[in-house]
């Protein structure tokens, strides 16, 4: 007698099958056959405190192990919570599988409560969206699965009705063939060109981002690169694709002016620009049409960019890898050593953001730098700290430094690194927030203790949203809405279930960062560092 399965099994055992092995969320009514139909198909349930941080959760975990994220919400509030994270999905190009439970469609007609069209809601912020039928919910599944991991990755929404959840399915369970790398044009007249321009060059320089991160082409651009001496700019996100400590790593670029008047000289003198795996989402302003119409610029993309933020010569669209590979077959090495330009200026860029503070943000991030493993995965949450993290803190690895680049949101750093430390317990992590980041997902100290992750919180405290006040003073605008009294933030956390210590200078944090790597439950080190400690600083 063959096994019946509810049509929630079905999406269930889909999800599993491609990979997917834990889910977050806060269970509702409406998701209750789902979140049973996860367990029996082996997909662990995760509850957190709100839907935000469990979609954050979602994505560290997916950032350690590779797993595809899942996000479950019940049916209304619990959907609406969760539209800034699957917005920072879309935008930072996350693979996040969003699974709704909903009202029956005929119910809907004729009871309002709690009842919206989740669809449509969402259908601006999703790469597509469905709703599962008792002979669709195994197909959707994999629809969703192969749709989220295809170049560009970005969150797909299911949205499940009561009745069918429970329902005996009637449709067959199938999964998708796993997709392949898109293979270079090799013997079409634009890849031609671009080899021989690029080995010609005199003065190359390669930008990365986050699709090259997506498609682990890390090591293949570490090869690439060192074999042809090209240096390389990382976007915030592409930092430690080839590790920082190599001298062919410039720095991080994004958000930083300082940053922006050593790279920009770069690329006015270089002849040839290689761009991979490159989104300018994660960029300022300072970074549209940063180069002349006539430059040779070579861009190796696994989707059609449609963006217009810059000129592009040379096109080839492929996998990033087998292009890489490729492309040295069809080219010589030229260049015996790095560019001088660029040689000095990862000096300058290094120099400049150097810590000399006695205990500002520069000296606390220094100081946790040197404190901590190579292998430290950081977090930051958005704010002024994270723009002078991300050009301080040097990743010796790809995904070692881990942040909402694109959409930009608070109270991301905690739960990503939470959900980063509980799928990869053995590498240190540590997350970096300013102090109203903090207090806006305080209850996630509580799904910390709850399920024994013990992370490293870093909270820069200056009682201010300070690059929202360093923004009114440069404008010559009043000072109005942006400062606040401040929490003590330790007694906070010890309530919690961690430990918390207010830390006022570098040898004590040096210790307390050594302690908490020994500890088994969260630490927040609440750092004092002033008013206006940012000032000039990026």
């Amino acid at each position: 007698m063959s096994e019946k399965l509810t049509s929630a099994d079905m999406l269930a055992r889909t999800l599993a099958a491609n990979g997917c092995k834990r889910a977050y969320g806060i269970p509702g009514g409406e998701v209750l056959a789902i979140i049973d139909a996860f367990d029996r198909a082996g997909i662990e349930f995760i509850l957190i405190k709100h839907e935000n941080s469990g979609g954050f959760m979602a994505e560290g975990a997916w950032h350690a192990d590779g797993h595809p994220p899942v996000l479950v919400a019940t049916v209304g509030p619990g959907v609406a919570n969760a539209v800034n994270v699957v917005a920072n999905a879309m935008q930072d190009r996350v693979p996040l599988l969003f699974v709704t439970g909903c009202v029956d469609t005929a119910e809907a007609e004729s009871y309002t409560h709690q009842v919206f069209d989740h669809r449509k809601m969402l259908d601006e912020i999703t790469k597509a969206t469905f709703t599962g039928t008792t002979s669709t919910c195994g197909l959707i599944a994999q629809k969703a699965a192969s749709i989220a991991l295809e170049p560009q990755m970005g969150p797909v929404h299911l949205d499940i009705p009561v009745s069918v959840a429970e329902a005996e399915a009637t449709e067959t369970l199938t999964v998708g063939p796993v997709p392949t790398p898109i293979q270079p044009p090799m013997q079409d007249e634009i890849f031609k060109q671009a080899c021989a321009a690029l080995q010609n060059a005199k003065n190359p320089i390669a930008i990365t981002g986050v699709d090259a991160v997506n498609e682990l082409a890390g090591p293949a651009i570490t090869e690439f690169c060192e074999a042809h001496n090209i240096p390389v700019i990382a976007s915030y996100k592409a930092k430690g694709l080839i590790d920082e400590s190599n001298p062919l790593s410039i720095g991080g670029a994004g958000l930083s002016p300082k940053a922006d008047k050593i790279l920009m000289p770069l690329l006015d003198e270089s002849d040839c620009i290689l761009l991979i795996g490159y989104d300018p989402i994660e960029m300022r302003i300072g970074w549209r049409n940063p180069w002349d119409t006539d430059k040779t610029v070579i861009e190796i993309t696994p989707t059609l960019r449609t963006h217009g933020m810059h000129h592009v010569s040379h096109t080839i669209r492929a996998s990033l890898a087998p292009t890489l590979k490729a492309m040295t077959a069809n080219m010589n090495s030229t260049r015996n050593s790095v560019p001088a330009l660029a040689v000095n200026a990862r000096a300058a860029f290094w120099d400049t953001f150097s810590a000399d503070s006695e205990f500002g943000p520069d000296r606390v991030f220094a100081t946790l730098r040197d404190s901590l493993p190579n292998n430290t995965v950081a977090t930051a949450d958005s704010g002024a700290h994270r723009i002078l993290l991300s050009q301080m803190w040097p990743c010796h690895h790809p995904r070692g430094l881990l942040q909402s680049s694109a959409l930009c949101t608070m109270a991301c750093a905690v739960p990503i690194a939470a959900g980063y430390k509980q799928a990869a317990p053995e590498t240190p992590v540590i997350a970096f927030v300013g102090d109203a980041g903090l207090e806006m997902g305080l209850g996630e100290l509580a799904t910390l203790r709850e399920h024994k992750i013990p992370i490293i919180i870093c909270v820069l405290v200056d009682e201010s949203l300070t690059l929202i006040e360093m923004k009114q003073r440069a404008s010559q605008r009043p000072n109005l809405g942006v400062d606040f009294s401040g929490s003590d933030f330790p007694t906070v956390a010890n309530a919690l279930g961690g430990h918390g210590v207010w830390v006022d200078d570098a040898d004590s944090l040096r210790q307390e960062a050594a302690d908490a790597l020994e500890r088994d439950t969260f630490t927040v080190l609440a750092c004092r560092i002033g008013r206006k400690s940012y000032d000039g600083r990026f």
